[in-house]
């Protein structure tokens, strides 16, 4: 996924919180496939949290209690996802035009 000499932001983060970059011009590369499978399971968790955000809302039986855990968990899922996209928006900005983006 990345070009040579460029940095993929990683979907994890490192000791105290810093950023996680991977240096590889390998997409099929184990480190690269370990990426792509993180950041498939963090989307898949985001669109799942945000269905059951829509129906805690709809549903008047929702405790403050149940609301605070599931903002608490929507809020880390929006900083994983942020993550993928500052991620992937810095590997279109850098890909070669002339190159199809995957």
């Amino acid at each position: 996924m990345t070009t040579p000499n460029e940095l993929r932001l990683l979907p994890w983060s490192g000791w105290r919180d810093k950023p996680c970059y991977l240096s590889t011009d390998d997409p099929d590369g184990y480190m690269s496939r370990l990426a792509d499978s993180v950041e498939a399971v963090q989307l898949d968790t985001a669109a799942k949290l945000v269905e059951e955000a829509s129906e805690a809302f709809d549903n008047q039986d929702t405790s403050i209690d149940e609301m605070r855990c599931l903002v608490k968990e929507l809020t880390v899922a929006l900083r994983d996802i942020l993550r993928v996209a500052t991620s992937r928006g810095h590997l279109l900005a850098t890909s070669d035009p002339r190159e199809p983006a995957y």
